[in-house]
């Protein structure tokens, strides 16, 4: 624990943990050579963690910090190593590594992890190990190739060398799952929305929230989301982010008791017109939205964000209003939305299309509205270089069972 603290406030003074430390202190990297296995840490997600193990005698670039550690490159952040089990590399010895390929780009493409996971110095399960990846890691790639034996090998680069992972040891990350939800309520009142697939009972949300917490996921942001789809973040594998639509007051009255008592977090998108002065009493029959007093309640588990402020509203055919209106009166509203939610969350920056309804006008009005990503109704999971204002979402309904949900949030390709 102790060491997870001083990591932390380490991170937090030194800057944002997805750029490189060792940019970030304009000291120029040093190889060091390790003089026996060496446990490594990085921050993944909100935690500094033990991230895997380096083999004796090998070689990392690494910057000296102000603390009894090194820092190296990891991934997309910093990882860290007791300075005890460093020494200079010794003689006329150097990282064999091709400074073609440690220069070559990221290939937009991350690994999973779902056990220790070895790590080898050539694509090959015969030469020497360079050390091992923990379980529950998202890592990113260089590239792919085959042995000789038609055996699929990762290659990634850790400190400023490169390293190989074999395929029957990891998967390919097949993205993040952003999970939707609206209206919450208990089985016994619900005689008027039964039959809506936007409508989920108590019982399910908390059956499906428990699995969560049971398969150890973590819940994430949509910041962390942001830094994932601009390959910014080391994050874990098992991650998922938790959304609500619209802002009823069924969010406070049932889901934000549910995701607290498990310390996971979400994100509710605001439909920022509809915020009411004062709490309204609770009539199940009718959808009612969450007051001033009730949003600020919540801020302990749920971020806001923007789910328009008028326009989420269809015309005569039943079509979202938003793709009849021209470029101004979009930016107009999305502004507007924006500076409504000010009030909770300096940081309103991600955008819920009404409805799910789309096309290039919103998506140019919400660039030049200041949003950095938007979120669809469009069935998927969101991958690191997606277009960050056509995010995919999946909806777990109330009556689907516990195996389809691992279906469609574990890492699994979607078809």
């Amino acid at each position: 624990m102790l060491i997870r603290v001083v990591f932390s406030l380490l991170l937090l003074l030194s800057g944002s943990a997805s750029a490189s430390l060792l940019s970030q202190q304009g000291q120029p990297a040093r190889y060091m050579q390790t003089t026996e296995d060496a446990i490594i840490w990085a921050q993944v997600g909100h935690d500094v963690v033990t991230v895997g193990n380096v083999r004796a005698g090998q070689i990392l670039a690494v910057v000296s910090a102000q603390t009894d550690y090194y820092e190296f490159n990891f991934g997309f952040g910093t990882g860290f190593i007791d300075k005890g089990h460093l020494e200079p590399v010794q003689g006329k010895q150097r990282v064999e590594d091709n400074l073609g390929d440690l220069n070559k780009p990221l290939s937009n493409q991350n690994l999973i992890t779902w056990r220790d996971t070895p790590v080898y110095n050539a694509p090959d399960v015969g030469s020497a190990p360079f050390g091992t990846l923990a379980n529950n890691l998202r890592y990113p790639i260089i590239g792919k190739l085959k042995d000789r034996l038609n055996q699929t090998w990762y290659q990634i680069r850790i400190g400023n060398r490169l390293a190989w992972i074999s395929s029957l040891d990891a998967q390919p990350d097949n993205g993040i799952p952003v999970l939707t939800y609206h209206h919450i309520l208990r089985d016994e009142e619900n005689t008027r929305f039964r039959h809506t697939s936007t409508t989920t009972s108590v019982r399910a949300f908390s059956n499906q929230m428990t699995w969560l917490r049971d398969q150890g996921y973590t819940t994430l942001n949509m910041y962390q989301l942001e830094g994932y789809v601009r390959n910014k973040i080391n994050l874990p594998a098992r991650a998922v982010v938790i959304t609500f639509d619209d802002g009823l007051k069924s969010v406070n009255r049932y889901a934000w008791p549910i995701l607290r008592a498990y310390g996971f977090k979400a994100t509710a998108f605001i439909i920022s017109s509809r915020i009411k002065r004062h709490p309204q009493k609770w009539e199940p029959k009718t959808l009612q939205f969450m007051s001033v007093s009730e949003l600020k309640e919540i801020q302990d588990v749920f971020d806001v964000q923007s789910h328009t402020h008028f326009l989420h509203r269809v015309d005569a055919d039943h079509r979202p209003i938003l793709l009849s209106r021209n470029y101004h009166n979009i930016l107009f509203d999305f502004e507007r939305s924006r500076r409504a939610l000010s009030q909770f969350n300096p940081h309103v920056l991600y955008l819920s299309y009404p409805f799910g309804g789309y096309n290039a006008t919103a998506i140019q009005a919400a660039n030049n509205a200041g949003f950095h990503m938007a979120v669809t109704t469009v069935q998927g999971k969101v991958k690191p270089g997606d277009n960050p204002f056509l995010l995919k979402r999946l909806y777990i309904l109330r009556t689907d069972s516990l195996e389809t949900m691992s279906r469609l949030v574990s890492n699994q390709p979607q078809g």
